[in-house]
């Protein structure tokens, strides 16, 4: 990841840099860093997708956090791939189509 941030192959969706942010641990630095990262815009429609999406997961009894669904979401919009160490968007792979690139499990 680190690479393809690097050569600007890489870019977060604005939900990701709110978690990032959010760690009262992060030192000033890291955060300076982590708002110079690109970010993906917020197509029109998105929220509208987001709650869709949500509630088709929801209804399969899926777990669907929130920030996980609008990181899934920005994610289709853009067509691009998930990076992510987290297990739970396994649920969006199965229904929406998310392509991750997947790291160690951390849940």
């Amino acid at each position: 990841m680190g690479l393809a941030l690097e050569h600007a192959q890489a870019a977060l969706p604005p939900v990701v840099l709110t978690e990032l942010l959010s760690d009262p641990k992060v030192s000033e630095p890291v955060k300076g860093l982590f708002m110079q990262l690109p970010m993906l815009e917020v197509a029109d429609g998105f929220w509208q997708r987001a709650g869709l999406l949500r509630a088709r997961l929801l209804a399969r009894g899926r777990r669907a956090r929130l920030a996980d669904t609008l990181i899934a979401q920005a994610c289709l919009d853009h067509d691009l791939p998930l990076v992510t160490r987290d297990s739970d968007f396994r649920h969006f792979v199965e229904l929406a189509g998310v392509r991750l690139v997947v790291g160690s499990t951390r849940r």
